[in-house]
C-alpha cells in the first residue's frame, strides 16, 4: 500500500492576516516574488476555483506540474492539489491557512504526498524539496507582507511591440535559437546556452548596455514553441532583486505582432551606489526600462529585419 507523507511548516509574520493571504493568492506574481517559481500560467475554473500550470526549481531541478486550488478569502484558506505531478511526485496536496494573532498572522503550509512506486529515495527526495522550498516561500511570504506598502514603489512592468511580415516560425526562431544571439544581437557579448530537457533552456549572458557597460546574468528560458518564451533571471543586475520576462508571438491580419514583456522588482539598496546619493526609485524605473527596454527593443528590431529578410 502507497503511504501518504505529510508535512507542516509555519511562521509567525508582523502583518495584518489579509495581506499575507493575499500575497499567496497572487499566483501570476509568484515568479517574481518567490524564489523557486520560474513560471506560472493562469486559468480561471470558477469564481474561487483555479488551475495553474507552474514551472519551478527544486534540487537544481526544473519540475513542472499541474495545480487545482480552491481559494476561500473569508476563511484565508487556499486548498491545492496536482492533477498532472513530475516524477519522483505521484500526487501532491496541501493547504495554505492564514491565521490572526495579536500583532499579526501565522501562516502554516502543510503537504501530503507520495512517491512515484512508494520509492524511498523518491520519498527522500520530495521531503528534501519540499522543505527547502516551503521554507523559502514562506520566508519571502513573510519579507513581502511584512514590506507591503513599500512594494508597490519597488515592482513594475512594462513591455515592446513590433509587427513582422514574415511567418511565424521564422521570427519565433530567431528568438528561440539564442546560441546565435552573439553573432546576431550587437549588444550580446557572450551566451551559453545549455537544453538538456526540451524547451527547457538554462542560459548564461553578458550583454553590453548603452552606455558601454556589461553585465552578466543567468537565466532559465521555459519555450512553447510558436507562441511564447518565458524566463526567469537567476543571477540579476545588482539594481533588480528579481527580473522575469516574455516573449509572446500572436498571428494578426497584419503580421506577426511579438511582444517582450517585463516584470522587475528593484533591489533600493543597490540604487545609490549605481544612479548617485539622490537617486530615487522612479529614477531606477526610469533607468531599467531604458536599458532593458532598450536592448528588448533592439532584439525585436533584429529578429523583424532577420525574419522579413529571410522571407523579402
Amino acid at each position: 500500500m502507497t503511504r501518504t507523507q505529510h508535512t507542516t511548516h509555519d511562521i509567525d509574520v508582523a502583518a495584518p492576516a489579509d495581506v499575507v493571504y493575499a500575497v499567496i493568492a497572487d499566483a501570476l506574481a509568484w515568479p517574481r516574488r518567490f524564489g523557486p517559481t520560474l513560471h506560472v500560467e493562469h486559468e480561471a475554473l470558477t469564481a474561487d476555483t483555479e488551475r495553474l500550470r507552474i514551472w519551478a526549481g527544486a534540487n537544481g531541478e526544473v519540475k513542472h506540474w499541474t495545480s487545482r486550488r480552491e481559494l476561500d478569502g473569508g476563511r484565508r484558506r487556499i486548498r491545492f492539489r496536482q492533477e498532472v505531478s513530475s516524477p519522483p511526485v505521484a500526487s501532491m496536496a496541501g493547504e495554505w491557512q492564514v491565521h490572526e494573532r495579536p500583532g499579526g498572522a501565522t501562516l502554516t503550509l502543510t503537504h501530503e504526498f507520495t512517491a512515484v512506486d512508494d520509492d524511498p529515495q523518491g520519498v527522500e527526495w520530495i521531503t528534501r524539496a519540499t522543505d527547502r522550498n516551503s521554507r523559502t516561500e514562506l520566508g519571502n511570504i513573510k519579507a513581502l507582507a511584512e514590506s507591503w506598502p513599500a512594494l508597490a514603489d519597488l515592482e513594475f512592468e512594462f513591455e515592446d511591440s513590433v509587427l513582422v511580415d514574415a511567418p511565424l516560425e521564422t521570427v519565433y526562431g530567431f528568438l528561440h535559437e539564442a546560441a546565435e544571439w552573439p553573432g546576431r544581437l550587437p549588444h550580446v557579448a557572450r551566451l551559453d546556452l545549455r537544453e538538456d530537457v526540451p524547451g527547457i533552456q538554462h542560459m548564461a549572458m553578458d550583454t553590453r548596455t548603452a552606455d558601454g557597460s556589461e553585465h552578466t546574468t543567468e537565466s532559465i528560458r521555459i519555450c512553447f514553441p510558436g507562441t511564447a518564451i518565458a524566463y526567469k533571471q537567476l543571477r540579476t543586475p545588482s539594481m533588480m532583486s528579481a527580473h522575469t520576462g516574455r516573449w509572446t508571438f500572436e498571428q494578426t491580419g497584419h503580421g506577426v505582432r511579438v511582444t517582450s514583456w517585463h516584470a522587475v522588482v528593484l533591489n533600493p539598496e543597490a540604487i545609490p551606489a549605481i544612479l548617485g546619493p539622490e537617486a530615487t526609485t522612479a529614477s531606477a524605473r526610469t533607468f531599467i526600462r531604458s536599458a532593458a527596454g532598450g536592448n528588448s527593443r533592439a532584439t525585436l528590431a533584429l529578429a523583424k529585419r532577420f525574419a522579413e529578410e529571410r522571407h523579402g
